[in-house]
């Protein structure tokens, strides 16, 4: 199982990353949109706790910045209906800390704002981790975001990557820079993004 990968930063991109080793494997991770808000520069040093999904047809490797995040998204792939595509859009849609108070608090809204979580979604994620995620332990916080050039084109491809039209993507972050997100990071601005498209 491949736990962790170090290396140097030679791909970024807002749903993936692709890392060099010092034993010149590159590896290519997918990862959520919190993590992308940490990543250093193409060509600098990074560290990613990882995950490694295998399907009978695809192997998928996903990074993650800290334990907590890597744990929850295992604890994600348990509950009923729900597949590494869906458990990355929740991770990216919500932060770690949101998604598991959402779950722990019953909060159905909050988790129906992430695109393909519908109300049974939503309680089956409730019914089947509710009293699970005080278990996964870890460092909660997942690094100081920083802030990446081109926030509102990062958002629109991250609001398509989650399923959204190109169209309500941009309806989207238009409503979220109208309401004062001009300053906001891509992952913030995504986030506002998407409460006001769960908001029509």
């Amino acid at each position: 199982m491949i736990v962790h990968v170090d290396g140097t930063l030679i791909a970024r991109d807002i749903d993936r990353v692709e890392v060099m080793t010092a034993g010149g494997v590159a590896y290519e991770l997918q990862i959520p949109l919190g993590v992308f808000e940490t990543l250093p520069r193409q060509g600098e040093q990074v560290s990613l706790h990882t995950w490694l999904v295998v399907k009978e047809d695809s192997w998928q490797l996903f990074g993650f910045s800290s334990l907590y995040e890597r744990r929850l998204f295992q604890k994600l792939l348990t509950a009923n209906g729900v597949g590494p595509s869906l458990a990355l859009g929740m991770l990216s849609a919500l932060s770690a800390q949101r998604l598991v108070r959402a779950i722990q608090e019953k909060d159905i809204p909050t988790l129906q704002g992430v695109p393909r979580v519908g109300r049974k979604k939503a309680e089956r994620l409730i019914l089947d981790l509710a009293d699970k995620l005080d278990l996964i332990g870890g460092d909660a916080e997942a690094g100081v975001p920083r802030a990446a050039g081109g926030a509102s084109e990062d958002a629109l491809r991250a609001l398509v990557s989650l399923g959204y039209g190109s169209s309500d993507a941009e309806k989207g972050v238009r409503a979220a820079l109208d309401a004062g997100g001009a300053g906001l990071s891509a992952a913030e601005l995504i986030r506002s993004a998407l409460a006001k498209l769960a908001d029509r």
